[in-house]
């Protein structure tokens, strides 16, 4: 998958999960910086993700992600 496309659909299931359609999305972006992210909407947000891409990250995979751009890149890795 092209990571264009890949960031696409990323940037659409934030969007689905926070209901907010003109959210976007960058690469050092942390739940500091959006306003509804909580510890809920951040389950919420990986569950999400992990349909949308037939993926699944582990706890420590979760917790040592630093920004949006480490996640894009595990899912990025985990897709090819």
């Amino acid at each position: 998958m092209e990571n264009e496309q890949l960031r696409s659909r990323v940037t659409q299931t934030f969007r689905d999960v926070f209901g907010d359609s003109n959210l976007v999305i960058s690469d050092s972006m942390t739940a500091e910086d959006v306003e509804d992210w909580d510890s809920l909407t951040h389950i919420n947000l990986i569950v999400a993700l992990e349909r949308e891409f037939h993926v699944k990250f582990t706890t420590g995979e979760v917790s040592r992600l630093k920004n949006v751009g480490e996640l894009v890149f595990l899912i990025e890795r985990k897709t090819s």
